[in-house]
């Protein structure tokens, strides 16, 4: 496909981070598509399912689905709590079992409607993580670079505070595959019924995916003995209207975090510091989006091979940085490991050389959860 006019195409990295080629010629290939403006990679870019994940890309005319993929609406959200670091329990809060993997005993019908969400068929997924690189994860202030952006955040030193990673669950995939049913790979003209009805059905979903981590969020740290306030809250996997000098243009964010209204969070991996960081400029070149992580090195199978070679189940269930971590699903262990993941100091670097974001604060992952056993 071509485009009619020009796309300008930019990789947010510097030569120390680790790109697959696959990786930067998906990212091109995608830019090709018809009514596609402008394709912006980040530091974590790693390849996809046919397309990049790591990138945003902005079109005219033209919405592509299939770019955002199943997961609708998956993001992070960042709760501060009144739990305190030096009162910290962590042999016992280790062996709490929290159960976020199975369905929320409370009423979903009525938590929805709190949100002003209609009930749907996949509800009894709602206030629980999935599989994959989703988590909750309890976190420990480390640094603090920006103390008037921390203050006015309401964030403290001696403060924990709770990072879901979690999205849309089944919904976000049914919503796509009603229309790739339908409409196949190909993309759908804006404003054309295909088009309208994928919008419905997308944005319910990204308002279910925000809903869901607050119940993640509530579970886990109601589980932990304590209280919270929502601080934070961005979708990466998204596609969204923006007016831009008279032009209509549409955001398409494929693990490209929104970075258009204050602070986000862009987390390491559990055994990594997660970063805090304040987004830079008018947000034109970069596609008002950052990174959304470390990104992965190794593809799963590649990371389950190489850490059961390198790892023993007990050495990944803590952290160097001595946290905790909770999964007992033994491939996911592996294929989750830190050593899986690019350097996110590199990458948060990259974001700050390139004038893109200041850090405000850095995170210690105190306790990870994943996945217990299945069994109850």
């Amino acid at each position: 496909m071509s485009t009619s006019t020009e796309t300008k195409v930019r990789l947010f990295a510097s030569a120390k981070s680790w790109i697959e080629g696959e990786a930067v010629r998906q990212l091109y290939a995608t830019a090709k598509f018809d009514g596609m403006r402008q394709a912006a990679g980040f530091p974590d870019l790693h390849p996809g399912k046919g397309t990049p994940v790591g990138a945003a890309f902005a079109t005219e005319r033209m919405l592509y689905p299939h770019l955002i993929g199943g997961d609708i609406g998956c993001g992070m959200g960042l709760w501060k709590t009144d739990l305190l670091r030096r009162k910290a329990k962590l042999d016992r809060w280790a062996s709490l079992r929290f159960d976020l993997e199975h369905p929320w005993e409370g009423d979903p019908r009525e938590y929805l409607a709190a949100a002003g969400l209609a009930p749907t068929a996949y509800d009894t997924a709602l206030g629980t993580i999935g599989g994959g690189n989703h988590f909750a994860e309890l976190q420990a202030m480390e640094e603090t670079f920006d103390a008037k952006e921390v203050k006015r955040l309401g964030l403290g030193k001696d403060q924990l505070v709770v990072l879901v990673h979690s999205g849309s669950r089944g919904l976000g995939e049914a919503t796509l595959r009603d229309h790739v049913d339908e409409h196949h790979a190909a993309g759908a003209r804006a404003g054309s019924p295909a088009a309208e009805e994928y919008l419905r059905g997308h944005d319910f979903a990204v308002r279910w995916g925000a809903a869901n981590r607050a119940l993640i969020a509530e579970r886990f740290i109601t589980g932990l003995g304590g209280v919270s306030e929502r601080v934070w809250d961005g979708c990466h996997n998204s596609i969204s209207r923006r007016d831009h000098q008279g032009e209509t243009l549409w955001l398409h964010r494929k693990g490209a975090v929104t970075a258009d209204a204050g602070p986000v969070m862009i987390p390491g991996t559990r055994g990594t510091l997660s970063y805090l960081v304040l987004p830079l400029g008018d947000g034109e070149a970069n596609l008002w989006s950052l990174a959304h992580g470390a990104g992965r090195k190794w593809s799963r199978s590649d990371s389950r091979a190489r850490m059961r070679e390198r790892f023993r189940q007990a050495e990944l269930v803590q952290t160097p940085l001595g946290g905790r971590v909770i999964c007992e699903e033994r491939d996911l262990l592996y294929e989750e490991a830190p050593a899986a993941y690019k350097n996110i100091e590199t990458v948060i670097q990259d974001l700050v050389d390139a004038g893109l974001a200041s850090v405000v604060a850095t995170f210690r992952p105190v306790l990870t959860y994943k996945t217990r056993a299945l069994r109850r």
